[in-house]
């Protein structure tokens, strides 16, 4: 088989309770562009999307009889930073997405968001360090600082973030964890027993 020419994100598709709420939040409040929406065959839901820039697009479902959305385990239950828990979800589900931003505008988008009344996280400056040697996160950007970022929540409580790279990065890469949480050598992540 030769190798797959996967050329970027077409669109991600999520759920939303009211459609309605959920289109008046992506366009008024950040800014998206509604770029198609339509009723689904025989009644069975609709299917709006939105322009996240660069070819790619966010889609919601709404669906009539979908179960109740349940955080913690289908999404995220709380902010990257709150101090209010973790921000674990269920194999298979979707924690957050990220939005490419410019690093100049970061602290502008989220100064604005907070006066359109989104309750967002601190700004997160995500160092570049190798596990163990040095802390993750950082109260201020730096020479080490690979993303900054910041994080909120949607009408339905999906988990979005500004994210804006500073720099590449270092190439390195932990050995990933089995279903176990162990890696190939037998040791768990740093920071288990």
């Amino acid at each position: 088989m030769s190798k797959l020419n996967i050329q970027g994100v077409h669109h991600l598709a999520l759920v939303c309770r009211d459609m309605q709420r959920t289109v008046k939040f992506y366009t008024d409040v950040l800014g998206m562009p509604l770029t198609k929406g339509f009723d689904l065959d025989n009644g069975y839901g609709q299917h709006f999307f939105f322009d996240i820039g660069n070819g790619s697009e966010l889609a919601f479902f709404w669906f009539g009889d979908a179960p109740q959305s349940q955080p913690g385990v289908a999404s995220a239950a709380n902010l990257v930073g709150s101090g209010k828990g973790t921000i674990r979800s269920a194999h298979g589900s979707m924690n957050h997405v990220a939005f490419k931003v410019s690093p100049e505008e970061i602290e502008d988008y989220r100064a604005e968001l907070i006066t359109k009344g989104v309750d967002c996280s601190q700004i997160v400056n995500h160092d570049d360090v190798v596990t163990g040697e040095d802390a993750r996160t950082a109260s201020a950007a730096s020479e080490k600082t690979w993303l900054r970022s910041f994080y909120f929540f949607d009408p339905d409580g999906i988990m979005l973030e500004f994210c804006a790279t500073l720099q590449p990065g270092i190439p390195h890469a932990d050995s990933p964890v089995n279903a176990e949480g162990l890696k190939a050598d037998g040791q768990p992540i740093t920071g288990s027993s």
